[in-house]
């Protein structure tokens, strides 16, 4: 059975920043696109599954920013669409810190939907504060477009797909995509349609 519309949410990444370039980890560092992020986004296009949707944003610089290029106005924000907090290892790269940690760092990695840095939050956490945000999305029966972060794609797609994040996801969220999951009444994602291009082939 085909799902109503107004149980849709689709998640779109936000644009580029210079951290994202240079392979740092970002986080909850509040890191705005820059230039060529910005050129990137204006050049993107919203797919026409997502017509007549409302438009959602993690308060993130790059987040909301390409929420108001994307829309052409601006957005309305929820904290709870924010990245993933690395804690201590904000800033740093993944190959740094494999380096340096070693067999530990493989330890942590393994823990999956409970892998966490050190004073940051863990994929399960990220899925318990956007679990109330679904529900919301869900009652008010309104479609919606949320642009937020990697960490939260991979943590709805989890949610929707029953990945562990342990084992190699069967797909894997591209950051120049939308992904449309539909709701049931108390908001459970399941994945709808995946992938979908914003830009033009």
């Amino acid at each position: 059975m085909t799902p109503s519309p107004s149980t849709f949410v689709a998640f779109i990444r936000h644009g580029d920043t210079d951290w994202n370039r240079r392979g740092l980890i970002q986080g909850s560092s509040d890191i705005e696109l820059d230039e060529e992020g910005r050129a990137t986004v204006a050049a993107w296009r919203v797919p026409p599954d997502l017509e007549g949707f409302d438009w959602l944003a993690s308060p993130m610089k790059r987040a909301y920013q390409t929420a108001e290029i994307l829309a052409g106005r601006a957005c309305p924000t929820d904290a709870r669409l924010v990245e993933m907090c690395w804690g201590g290892w904000e800033g740093r790269t993944i190959p740094d810190l494999r380096a340096e940690l070693g067999d530990l760092m493989k330890a942590w990695e393994a823990r999956g939907l409970d892998f966490q840095g050190p004073g940051g939050e863990s994929p399960r956490m990220v899925q318990d504060r956007i679990r109330p945000l679904l529900a919301e999305i869900a009652q008010a029966q309104r479609p919606v477009v949320a642009v937020a972060h990697r960490g939260v794609i991979r943590a709805v797609y989890a949610m929707a797909t029953g990945w562990d994040m342990v084992s190699r996801a069967s797909e894997r969220p591209r950051d120049d995509c939308a992904h449309l999951f539909a709701l049931d009444a108390n908001g459970l994602p399941r994945l709808h349609k995946f992938n979908i291009p914003l830009t033009e082939s």
